[in-house]
């Protein structure tokens, strides 16, 4: 099969209309369609989540390429659309990225010369082996004859990957971001969530997915603290199927069935949530301990690891911090088909999914 490259625009590439917002994680695969409600204004179209098979997908990695383009076509029949559009992400652990200066009346293909030059310091790779993309952010801190430019560059074969088990799907790639920018364009509806939407006040956003807990702390539109600890879902996965011999296939069943046995909340569950809660107020310490601050106002959880009822409050009685699910859509209005209760139930485990879907609606 011919991989098509070129028909990812560049990771910045905005206006791409209409779209859908396609998450690739270890255990599902997740879709978001935005449509424009009025005055540029998001509307929740459709959702859907179609879980993959075990190690289809390891560390970021496609260990099965035609596993995951069967899930991702699952996924799309069950969005029931006929948007054909995706946006999909890159892990951040895949992709390099660095602030440079440049100057300011450089013309485009100027400019990307002299990115790419600069990128030959930054990356531990022959250029023809990376994707590479700029985008300026604005004008340098201290120079009005400078601008700060974004530079991202990834192994051609993490992007390859994406849009080879994407086009097996019968869809079309056409942007790919990383999935930290994604978040971060998710976070900035879910502060909508807080008091004065939270300017001002310090903020951990705490994603846990299957094998870890990624921890970003930002006060307004400033990263102050950044870090991933090794605590995730699989834990919960690996002790179900200790307690009751299965296999990784029915353990993850039974973490998704209603009906799990007698003693899975009281021996299994609470246990799995109390290290939850322990790992948050631990990866809290760590940032008190680095940097001059020594509060954080509000903590919001993200991540299909926090969906387990109980977590929030959990994680709010040792930290004595204010705790909320992760939800972009609250704030949205919801197409008739989508059941309001489920979405709110999902969102926190949507966040890159709704973050790549809100690129149809970049300026």
């Amino acid at each position: 099969m011919r991989i098509d490259v070129s028909a990812i625009k560049s990771i910045f590439n905005p206006k791409l209309r209409p779209l859908i917002g396609v998450d690739i994680s270890s255990t599902a695969v997740k879709m978001v369609e935005l449509v424009d409600a009025g005055k540029g204004a998001p509307r929740v179209e459709r959702y859907a989540i179609e879980y993959l098979s075990k190690d289809a997908v390891l560390d970021g990695n496609f260990s099965s390429l035609e596993s995951v383009a069967d899930t991702i076509q699952r996924c799309w029949k069950r969005l029931g659309t006929s948007t054909r559009f995706v946006a999909l992400a890159l892990p951040t652990s895949a992709v390099i990225t660095k602030k440079i200066t440049l100057p300011a009346n450089l013309r485009e293909q100027d400019m990307e010369f002299q990115v790419e030059s600069e990128a030959n310091q930054y990356i531990p790779f022959a250029l023809e082996e990376v994707n590479l993309d700029f985008q300026v952010i604005g004008p340098a801190p201290g120079s009005s004859d400078d601008v700060e430019v974004l530079l991202a560059a990834s192994r051609k074969e993490k992007v390859e990957d994406r849009v080879a088990a994407a086009e097996l799907a019968e869809l079309k790639p056409v942007v790919m971001d990383v999935e930290a920018y994604a978040i971060h364009a998710a976070y900035e509806l879910v502060t909508k969530q807080l008091p004065q939407e939270g300017a001002g006040q310090i903020v951990a956003l705490v994603d846990v997915g299957s094998s870890a807990m990624k921890i970003t702390i930002m006060k307004d539109d400033q990263q102050l603290y950044a870090r991933e600890q090794a605590f995730g879902g699989t834990q919960l996965t690996e002790e179900i199927m200790r307690a009751y011999g299965v296999g990784p296939e029915e353990a993850e069943s039974l973490k998704r069935s209603g009906t799990p046995p007698d003693n899975y909340e009281a021996e299994i569950l609470h246990p799995f949530i109390e290290n939850l809660a322990q790992e948050v107020a631990r990866a809290l310490q760590f940032f008190f301990t680095s940097t001059p601050h020594n509060e954080v106002h509000h903590i919001i959880l993200a991540g299909g690891s926090v969906l387990i009822a109980g977590v929030a409050e959990l994680v709010a009685q040792r930290t004595n911090v204010n705790t909320l699910l992760a939800d972009p859509f609250a704030g949205m209005a919801i197409s008739p088909r989508i059941r309001a209760k489920q979405l709110a139930a999902d969102a926190p485990c949507l966040m890159v999914a709704c973050g790549l879907a809100l690129r149809k609606f970049d300026q």
